[in-house]
């Protein structure tokens, strides 16, 4: 079932509206009131919302799912946890957060790791007629961002468990910015633009068919990059590795420019559906991999808290555990804000 037939994409419309109908009649405490019962919820979403990098990982002993490198605390834990403190109780249904997903792996079942045959359902499947709230991050694989990072970095051209390939190996990783600003370089970078839009769009319409009266949530992605890119030019304290590896200083802005770009398509794409959106980039200029000790991501190639085979895995620029308390606080606030309603 694809919800791009009209027929389905009906059906969408009208859960969604049963959903609406049914919120209207039930009658309503005070505006401050959380509720009494514990929330059906669902998180979904990629490697940051499983949060790669910090470790122990969940499901140690299924090897497709604990290749998904979802975190025993990652953010979805600690914003129900935080919840729960202040009295906002969930029940958290699934988390079936996943490294490497893509958003066409909300409707279809993810390779966990290439070339085996270990593989996950499709996110969706954890979704229910009573689920109330749907919540995650999706968007960057889907637009390739670690292959513009690999177009950029001859380091993380080199083998490694990065997924995706350079998009045009043969333009030198010192020219990616020439790369993308014309030609085939930005013509590809704007049809990934397009695949994300139309691809989120499917996502949120198999959100409102399969729970009707679950809230839905997009969760933005934290910064990067810095205003002041001569910060990247150090290495964090402890730190041999410069933040962005071998990104050139001329190259930072491009890829800040990327994720701010990517930020409000997705936040658009939440706005169309009627969905709502957790901003993160904003909150997080002060925590970029290039702000040394306040760093909230961990350096491109920064070892992390995971091992596969016995070496550690770098952090390939994700929430380290003070970006993932950020990621936490940002979350449980709308949550509360929107149980609040």
């Amino acid at each position: 079932m694809t919800t791009k037939t009209p027929a389905v994409r009906r059906l969408a419309a009208a859960a969604v509206a049963l959903g609406s109908c049914l919120a209207l009649s039930v009658p309503t405490g005070t505006a401050d009131a959380a509720p009494a019962d514990p929330v059906p919820t669902v998180f979904y979403g990629d490697s940051y919302t499983a949060n790669y990098g910090i470790a122990p990982v969940n499901n140690e002993n299924d090897p497709s799912r604990a290749l998904c490198f979802q975190a025993k605390e990652n953010y979805p834990a600690l914003a129900a946890r935080r919840l729960a403190d202040k009295g906002v109780k969930l029940d958290v249904q699934a988390d079936v957060s996943c490294g490497g997903a893509l958003v066409g792996n909300f409707w279809e079942e993810q390779t966990t790791f290439p070339g085996t045959d270990y593989k996950v359902p499709a996110q969706q499947d954890a979704l229910k007629p009573d689920t109330k709230l749907v919540v995650g991050s999706m968007g960057g694989n889907t637009l390739g961002f670690n292959r513009i990072l690999k177009q950029c970095s001859a380091k993380l051209r080199e083998p490694s468990l990065l997924p995706g390939d350079p998009v045009d190996a043969d333009s030198p990783a010192d020219k990616c910015q020439e790369f993308f600003a014309s030609g085939d370089g930005q013509q590809w970078l704007d049809s990934q633009f397009e695949v994300v839009v139309g691809q989120l769009a499917e996502m949120f319409d198999r959100m409102a068919y399969f729970s009707p009266e679950a809230t839905r949530v997009l969760v933005g992605y934290s910064r990067l990059v810095p205003n002041d890119t001569a910060k990247c030019l150090t290495p964090a304290p402890g730190q041999t590795e410069l933040p962005l590896a071998d990104i050139t200083q001329d190259a930072m802005p491009f890829l800040d420019q990327v994720q701010k770009r990517l930020d409000q398509v997705m936040k658009q794409a939440a706005a169309d559906a009627g969905a709502e959106f957790v901003e993160l980039y904003g909150h997080t200029w002060a925590n970029t991999a290039c702000d040394g000790a306040e760093r909230g991501i961990g350096g491109l190639l920064e070892d992390s808290q995971v091992e596969l085979f016995g070496q550690k895995l770098p952090w390939y620029g994700h929430p380290n555990e003070r970006g993932r308390d950020i990621q936490a606080q940002r979350v449980a606030d709308k949550i509360e804000e929107i149980l609040n309603q």
